[in-house]
């Protein structure tokens, strides 16, 4: 499976879970995943896909989220495609018939291209490996309202008994989760949760007093990265977003209000770098998959926890250190507090209330905020928080360059050539506009700042870099060569013999063994005299996530 992992996706190693979902998806068992944004979800399905024959049927809610899917596995060798409305007949009966030829590994389309009894005919003609359910949280979320085929999804596991279905998401309640698996009606299926939080995030809630000119400290502060602003209002974003131009930013708007040509237009320009900022309503969300935003700000609060997870969740993809800012007012309360009155009484407004009550104690809480959202999801145990206001004691925002903005405590994290990185990063845009595709596509900042780190001048070196894989280095490993032994001749840096030297993570004897009787006495007795879970982890020798799971299924935790 490693040999996968690194041919298409240029990784030695996989992430937590995932190879644990892969085994349980190739022995064909219906499985529930849920990790948080930029936990490699798509890896789970997309490995058993090219380790068995036939093809991956992937079910994915927006044209924009497949797009960017298929454009990355074919930059990695993987033969993909997607049907949806954006494609013409013929190019839709082309597809089909390279699909038929099993010269596809995975096909993406919408929930209701399944509600098209052609469709479901052209399906049963093809050698199906498995079924991918992406996003599966709008089964609870858009299943209730507009989009009713999610509701229908109930009916593959009729349509194909015999395959194996994953469903994977990166926000859900105890309550989402539990109508996922009733709506889906998976055959004993197998839950896997990694944790949600995310490590790399710093998260900070600032007063809405004097906003603007502390957006425009921000900004200045992330130059050249490309950053997210939320608001409240269509008139929000564009008022903001003028504003910023007039302030010498690239910065544009994004609403459900604007003309379909000009709202996609303004996508492509941000996810291919073209401009650095989008102001957006919370329109701008689960359809950007793109992995390099450095900065999140709301400058209007979310409704609810799980709309701000999944707002925050577009930054740092990747992994690398990332902001999310949030700007409170109680004036903001009342603008959300309108709309709720203005629902009819019916439990969704109970629970829109309930909602919004979590999100107020989220802003005005004395307490850790990593440790608020994660509780809110049913986890609990949080280990040392680095990156929030309140457990940092950062000082009210005021600016970019003042000592209350703090870095992260990275004190592992090595030093990369900063200078060969943004000469990376400009040659990985040239050579993005030459294929007309996004620039991480190329390459992700992550692949960059380790050549930057490492100065590969051989095949061979290139290939040990995080994220190059065989068709990328075919395709562009040779010109990168090229400019890294350039700059190291322009610079007269004399280097060490090429080296990576990989951190062992140290793993638990037997986290992956079946528990005993003697262990979950042991378990019991820990919680009940209230343990933290990472000591628990420690007596038993499991992992944290392990143990949770485990307190899940004793119903001790939810």
């Amino acid at each position: 499976m490693q040999s996968l992992l690194k041919r298409y996706f240029g990784y030695d190693d996989f992430r937590p879970k995932q190879l644990e979902i892969i085994n349980n998806i190739l022995e064909k068992r219906d499985s529930l995943v849920l990790m948080p944004t930029g936990g490699g979800k798509s890896i789970c399905f997309q490995i058993p896909s090219l380790k068995m024959d036939g093809l991956a049927i992937v079910i994915s809610p927006l044209i924009s989220l497949m797009k960017d899917q298929v454009d990355n596995l074919n930059a990695n060798g993987v033969p993909a495609a997607y049907i949806n409305s954006s494609l013409t007949y013929r190019q839709m009966e082309e597809i089909k018939e390279k699909a038929r030829k099993n010269e596809i590994k995975l096909l993406y389309i919408a929930p209701e291209r399944l509600a098209l009894e052609p469709f479901k005919v052209f399906l049963m003609t093809l050698n199906i490996n498995l079924i991918a359910i992406d996003e599966a949280h709008c089964i609870s979320e858009w299943g209730h309202n507009f989009r009713k085929e999610y509701r229908n999804l109930k009916n593959l596991k009729i349509l194909f008994p015999n395959l194996p279905i994953v469903a994977l998401t990166a926000t859900a309640t105890q309550k989402v989760k539990e109508d996922i698996l009733k709506q889906l009606g998976l055959d004993k299926p197998q839950i896997f949760t990694s944790s949600f939080d995310r490590k790399n995030l710093k998260l900070i809630v600032a007063k809405k007093k004097n906003s603007f000119n502390k957006i425009l400290s921000l900004l200045k502060k992330n130059k050249d990265n490309p950053a997210i602003i939320y608001c409240f209002s269509r008139k929000d974003t564009e008022n903001l977003a003028l504003k910023l131009r007039e302030r010498g930013f690239s910065a544009l708007p994004y609403h459900a209000g604007l003309p379909n040509a000009i709202r996609k237009q303004n996508q492509d320009q941000f996810i291919k770098d073209k401009v650095n900022i989008i102001v957006a309503t919370i329109a701008f969300g689960m359809g950007i998959d793109k992995p390099d935003v450095r900065l999140i700000i709301h400058h209007t609060f979310s409704k609810s926890l799980e709309g701000y997870y999944q707002e925050i969740g577009r930054a740092g993809r990747d992994g690398l250190p990332s902001e999310c800012v949030l700007f409170y007012s109680y004036g903001d309360k009342r603008k959300h507090d309108f709309f709720i009155d203005k629902m009819h009484p019916s439990p969704a407004k109970g629970s829109s209330v309930a909602k919004l009550d979590k999100m107020i104690e989220y802003c005005e809480g004395f307490e850790c905020r990593r440790k608020t959202i994660l509780e809110y999801f049913g986890e609990i145990g949080l280990e040392e928080c680095t990156g929030c206001d309140f457990c940092l004691k950062l000082p009210e925002l005021e600016g970019v360059d003042s000592e209350n903005v703090v870095k992260f405590k990275r004190t592992t994290e090595k030093t990369y050539d900063k200078r060969l990185f943004e000469k990376l990063r400009r040659f990985r845009k040239i050579i993005s506009e030459e294929r007309n595709v996004p620039p991480f596509i190329i390459f992700g900042d992550v692949s960059l700042r380790e050549m930057a780190l490492y100065y590969p001048r051989t095949r061979d070196e290139m290939l040990k870099i995080k994220g190059v894989g065989q068709q990328k280095l075919r395709d562009f490993g040779d010109r990168f060569i090229r400019e890294i032994k350039l700059y190291v001749e322009e610079y007269n840096i004399i280097l060490k013999k090429f080296e990576i030297k990989k951190r062992v993570k140290q793993k638990s004897l037997h986290a992956y063994d079946p528990w005993v009787e003697d262990e979950d006495q042991q378990l019991t007795m820990l919680f009940s005299a209230n343990k933290p879970i990472r000591e628990i982890s420690l007596v038993l020798n499991r992992t944290p996530s392990a143990v949770r799971e485990r307190l899940r299924m004793h119903r001790l935790i939810y």
